[in-house]
């Protein structure tokens, strides 16, 4: 089958920008280390020795090659291109010399309120479970924000092992890519700009699957965390996404590992932005001792959630919800065990 978008084969999208992201990062390593732009094993750090951060530099190359080769120039397309060199800017500091989480947040905020309010990305209603919220203009744009910032957050939170973040994220562009298809919308900006993405981050991917070799650093998670949140607001202009239901099940376990981070900052009295080895990829490491186990593990969840969400796309929407329902309670449960919000163990272990 010669699937195509826009006169191009999905399969020369994805390839080239493979390759290109596949080759670029071995030259970012070494940039990575004539810059010190490297991550130092601490206590909270899983690696044991010093590993170069900026491949998420290598990502963004790449999808800007994707977007030169496959792309078409618009105001909206502009906008998000400002945006992510906002991003990728912001990464690139941060990853040499870190910056203050107010730092950081406030260029998430602009480069999101770019997107937003430039280049006119915005939810214009927001549908869930059946039902669909309506709200005046500036209150969609404000929402809208919050959204991309929020996204960029959760996948920057997740990113705490070996290909975690960069596999979420191809799991994330594959599963819009195929949405496309089965919704005959693969003209959409946001199928095109996942499948530059898919290809950008499965060539990152073959440097930071366990053991990796390079980090994607701030530069790269806040970056994918800012296209997918991107790629969420364009399915909703072409309807490839139809409820806000669906980011949510497509990103359940960093939105998850968000929330439940927060709260345990709460309890804890401690600042929410306090960075800590207690999420969930941290836990499963520990009842794996094993990266590579975890970080399949939570792919497999991941895909699970997807394809519930295709089959809600499908239009089965009462079997979704129910198959929904059993995976949260599966998912639930696994996390009971763990020490993710309490410290139940501590007893076993005087």
């Amino acid at each position: 089958m010669n699937l195509e978008v826009n006169g191009f084969n999905i399969a020369n999208i994805v390839l080239v920008t493979f390759v290109a992201s596949m080759l670029l990062v071995y030259i970012i390593k070494k940039v990575a280390v004539q810059i010190n732009a490297l991550d130092m094993p601490n206590e909270r750090k899983v690696h044991k020795q010093p590993m170069p951060r900026i491949g998420g530099l290598a990502i963004f190359l790449s999808f800007l090659l994707g977007y030169m080769l496959y792309g078409t120039l618009s105001t909206q397309m502009l906008s998000v291109l400002i945006g992510g060199f906002i991003i990728i800017l912001t990464g690139i500091v941060d990853d040499i010399n870190p910056l203050k989480a107010k730092h950081k947040f406030l260029c998430q905020i602009v480069a999101a309120a770019i997107v937003v309010f430039y280049g006119k990305l915005f939810f214009t209603n927001i549908t869930l479970l059946g039902y669909t919220f309506v709200f005046p203009t500036l209150i969609n744009m404000i929402l809208s924000t919050i959204f991309i910032v929020a996204i960029i957050n959760a996948i920057n939170l997740i990113d705490g092992l070996d290909g975690l973040a960069s596999g979420i994220s191809s799991i994330y562009f594959a599963t819009i890519a195929i949405l496309g298809f089965v919704l005959n919308k693969l003209g959409g900006l946001d199928v095109i700009l996942s499948l530059i993405m898919l290809g950008s981050t499965l060539g990152f991917l073959f440097h930071n699957f366990p053991p990796a070799k390079i980090f994607m650093g701030d530069t790269g998670s806040m970056f994918l965390g800012f296209m997918i949140a991107v790629i969420a607001l364009l399915g909703y202009k072409v309807t490839t996404i139809t409820s806000i239901i669906i980011p949510i099940l497509l990103l359940f376990i960093p939105i998850f590992d968000t929330l439940i981070a927060i709260i345990r900052r709460l309890i804890k009295k401690e600042s929410i932005g306090k960075p800590d080895k207690e999420h969930l990829h941290h836990q499963l490491l520990r009842m794996t001792s094993s990266t590579t186990k975890t970080v399949l593990i939570i792919y497999f969840i991941n895909a699970l959630f997807s394809a519930i969400s295709i089959l809600y796309v499908l239009g089965d929407h009462k079997q979704a919800i129910a198959m929904y329902i059993v995976l949260m309670i599966f998912f639930l449960f696994l996390i009971l065990k763990t020490n993710i919000l309490f410290e139940h163990k501590k007893r076993k272990e005087k």
